[in-house]
């Protein structure tokens, strides 16, 4: 009934939706649901000690047999720069003072571990149906590793230009991210995100670039979005933003109102939270410091400093200092359980189709 089953049969779903890998809003509960409803659920290991993800892939491996995704963040720690940290405290000093703290107390270090020969270990112990890389690929000898523990291997590309290297070296298919996307850009071949494509455009151009079977990403949240897709090239999709509604996703009070309340023009690129370009909905630090800031720390260092004035104030109910991820389909969300959710994507999808054909 799909009019492409490539990413069905190479993954073994019954729906085309995969479910993006979110860190710190997924676990384990919208991993299964969505799996469960015949998608495929994302555990993200981004923000996880090697012993939470085991705890979690534990937990879904004990309550669903269904095929699911694994992700990983594969940058390189960076050299520590004492220079430019002491230079981004500073800029945060004057909200340091607002909210009480000491500005010269340690900065926390911020938690975003690479994949590694540890996380290599948990693929081997759980085996997955599928591992999926942001920010490129792993080293080839790990990458080795978990095709050999039998996982189908998907990464992020942000430009037709990194698909048709994550083809070169070992993929199986292809995200698409296009710029609409929430959370963190995927892109690994630049650090320029001023010319990054949208969707519509980035899909059909990725498509022509490889011969891997495409999964369109970005500024999809429901039917209409999803036959796009399709009729774009891609063979499945991938959605974030719209499984934030859900009431499986660990969202702080603050960031749901926002993601509620959100426009199209609610959202921006900024690399303020982490060194990294990502998409969130605009708040004070954004407005204030950033969104784009030169001197923000490297990757995944510039959360550090901003985690206390987090903790000082998302307890208040505040999310001037959290990162409000979000793509630019916010507003296209419902509020249902993920399981649900998936399963009426899916059917919306397929009564659409027939109507456009004629």
């Amino acid at each position: 009934m799909w009019p492409d089953r490539r990413i069905l049969d190479l993954l073994g779903l019954e729906l085309p939706i995969l479910q993006a890998p979110m860190a710190g809003p997924v676990e384990s509960e919208m991993v299964i649901a969505v799996s469960e409803a015949g998608g495929m659920g994302g555990l993200p290991c981004a923000l996880m000690t090697p012993e939470k993800a085991r705890t979690e892939l534990g937990i879904i491996r004990q309550r669903t047999s269904r095929p699911i995704n694994v992700n990983f963040f594969c940058h390189r720690q960076p050299e520590d720069d004492p220079a430019r940290e002491a230079a981004w405290k500073k800029r945060l000093e004057p909200f340091y003072v607002e909210l009480g703290l000491d500005p010269s107390a340690p900065t926390p270090r911020s938690a975003r571990a690479p994949f590694d020969e540890e996380f290599c270990g948990i693929v081997e112990e759980f085996r997955p149906e599928v591992v999926s890389f942001h920010f490129g690929l792993p080293d080839a000898a790990l990458l080795d590793r978990v095709k050999a523990a039998g996982a189908k291997v998907l990464a992020s590309a942000t430009t037709a230009d990194e698909a048709a290297w994550l083809e070169q070296h070992g993929c199986d298919a292809i995200i698409a991210q296009g710029a609409e996307a929430g959370g963190h850009r995927g892109i690994f071949l630049t650090d320029d995100v001023a010319n990054q494509p949208g969707t519509f455009a980035l899909v059909p151009q990725v498509v022509d670039a490889v011969r891997l079977p495409v999964i369109a990403a970005g500024g999809i949240a429901d039917a209409r979005g999803i036959v796009a897709a399709f009729a774009l090239g891609a063979s499945a999709v991938q959605i974030g933003t719209a499984y934030l509604f859900c009431p499986e996703a660990k969202v702080a009070p603050p960031h749901r109102q926002a993601l509620r309340a959100a426009k199209d023009d609610h959202t921006a690129l900024t690399n303020v939270f982490t060194g990294r370009p990502a998409r969130g909905i605009v708040n004070r630090i954004m407005r204030e410091v950033g969104p784009i800031s030169d001197i923000a720390p490297a990757f995944p260092l510039a959360g550090g400093a901003l985690a206390p004035l987090r903790a000082a104030s998302e307890p208040k109910g505040s999310g001037d200092f959290m990162s409000l991820w979000s793509g630019q389909a916010a507003r296209l969300g419902r509020e249902m359980p993920a399981g649900e959710l998936t399963r009426a994507l899916a059917a919306e999808a397929l009564a659409l189709f027939p109507k456009l054909a004629g």
